[in-house]
């Protein structure tokens, strides 16, 4: 900037213009300018102590200074087309000619057209360095370049895709690759990347894939609700990054560009044959990377970490988060669902209610509006298996499946002896015990209509006839009554005389002697 003070100082004290030029490092027709323009204006030294060099050019050159009656263009609108494809300045700058011409303006030359939008560009395109704290985020993405194994068996090219997270603090990286984008491997990434740092942070800024963000919306995204869940489980806070808006996770951004240099392109003539060699590879590389000492700082990403972050690490959970997914189903009138052609009960109350289902490989939990109903162990194997527990039964059912082979052969003990021979005559009868289990049930009802006495009586003649009765013939004892007759007693004494009944014929009949 001119030094418009000083030359008028130094003028005042005889110095030639020469030499002002080159204390004042400007030229002298500059020099000269000023001069002959103070002096028009009657300004001499000494001037206004408050008086700056801005001013006292307003002052020397205000008439000079006034802009030509032009109209400038709207800069937002040209930021905005020139961010569309084949929209160059010099359209832009025609069609800006042809709206001043339109409204009787006059419009800027090209040359100052282009140099007042490089000077919009520098202010929009500002910058802003924002001070990290340690432990406070965490960055995630995918890598756009991949790696790649051969198939041992077939030779073929199989591509592998680069998982890379970043803390926001130390610049600390985690790489691993995997064989698909899918939620599971997105899901299997973040739980061995959180092993790897020992912790977790306080924020976690993914992209806006869908495996993390169902709906990427400005305001409020919506958040997939497995990746919120195991957030939750990691006590972190996940705020993805907006929609085309790089900069809202510059550190992942930089980190995929170290990786793909020193990592990738570094293993690039290296053959691997599975994934678990390949990431073995990777990880020897990414240790090197962490260790690399910064180019404008002391340190070194690990050390850093270990130094400066690690300790401001939430403490991770007891267990890693395991993978779930969730399902829909309607509770069926057996007061079951059907989770993969397993069988698994809920609470009878629930009938024909639509429930949510959470299965994990050794859980399934049941939710009924956000609320956890119920949980089992998840069945493997066999298709077709039950999982049932009493406690979802109704009181009648319940009453059925409490009752074994020995709690009935005991209930028949206390009624009589001949009651516990039935019984157990009963379940022997049968093939399979359990299939006898609905006569003795039956047994029980006929002790409740008739009494206990009576049933022992109709069990001691139902085994006078077989030493294997079925209910049925009890059954028919009880209704007929045959349990009330008195049984008649074989007796040892011989039969009475002839002579002692009328009827019965004599010798004499027979004209005997």
């Amino acid at each position: 900037m001119t030094q418009y003070r000083e030359i008028l100082r130094l003028h005042s004290q005889g110095i030639s213009q020469r030499n002002i030029a080159v204390s004042c490092a400007c030229s002298r027709n500059t020099v000269s300018k000023i001069i002959q323009r103070a002096e028009e204006l009657g300004i001499a030294w000494p001037l206004e102590k408050d008086l700056s060099d801005g001013e006292l050019r307003q002052r020397l050159f205000a008439e000079v200074e006034k802009q030509p009656n032009r109209k400038h263009p709207d800069y937002e609108y040209v930021h905005r087309e020139m961010a569309k494809s084949g929209v160059t300045l010099s359209l832009l700058w025609n069609e800006y000619c042809e709206n001043c011409r339109s409204s009787h303006e006059i419009p800027l030359m090209y040359s100052q057209f282009c140099h007042h939008y490089q000077q919009y560009t520098l202010k929009s395109n500002a910058t802003m360095r924002i001070q990290r704290k340690p432990g406070e985020q965490l960055e995630v993405d995918w890598a756009g370049q991949t790696a790649s194994i051969i198939d041992r068996e077939t030779g073929e090219i199989v591509t592998m895709y680069v998982f890379v997270g970043v803390l926001a603090y130390s610049q600390y990286a985690y790489v691993e690759a995997f064989a698909s984008q899918d939620q599971e491997s997105w899901i299997t990434a973040h739980i061995h990347m959180y092993q790897f740092f020992g912790g977790s942070t306080r924020v976690l800024i993914p992209d806006n894939l869908k495996t993390g963000v169902d709906k990427a919306l400005g305001h409020s995204p919506v958040i997939n609700k497995i990746y919120h869940e195991m957030a939750e489980h990691y006590n972190t806070a996940v705020i993805p990054a907006r929609v085309r808006k790089p900069k809202d996770k510059p550190n992942v951004e930089g980190a995929v560009g170290v990786v793909s240099t020193w990592i990738l392109a570094a293993l690039r003539k290296q053959q691997c044959f599975s994934a678990a060699e390949l990431n073995q590879a990777i990880r020897e590389k990414l240790d090197v990377l962490n260790a690399k000492p910064f180019q404008k700082k002391e340190g070194s990403r690990r050390s850093e970490f270990i130094t400066e972050e690690k300790p401001f690490l939430l403490s991770l959970p007891a267990t890693p988060y395991e993978l779930a997914t969730w399902k829909t189903a309607t509770v069926q009138f057996n007061y079951h669902i059907s989770v993969e052609k397993m069988h698994y009960s809920i609470p009878y109350e629930y009938i024909k209610h639509q429930v949510d289902i959470r299965m994990t490989r050794g859980v399934i939990e049941v939710f009924y509006n956000n609320n956890r109903v119920c949980s089992h162990p998840r069945l493997h194997g066999k298709p077709g298996q039950y999982s049932t527990i009493e406690d979802h039964m109704p009181e009648n059912h319940k009453k059925f499946i409490q009752w074994n082979a020995n709690r009935f052969i005991s209930w028949a003990q206390s009624v009589g002896t001949h009651t516990a021979v039935a019984v157990q005559a009963i379940l022997a009868s049968h093939k399979v015990e359990q299939q006898g289990y609905r006569s003795c049930m039956a047994l029980l009802k006929l002790a409740d209509k008739y009494g206990v006495v009576r049933l022992e009586a109709a069990c001691a003649k139902a085994l006078s006839y077989t030493p294997r009765p079925n209910f049925q013939s009890i059954k028919t004892i009880l209704t007929t009554g045959q349990d009330r007759l008195e049984t008649p007693q074989e007796t040892s004494e011989p039969s009475p005389s002839s002579e002692n009944h009328g009827f019965i014929r004599g010798a004499d009949y027979y004209g005997r002697g």
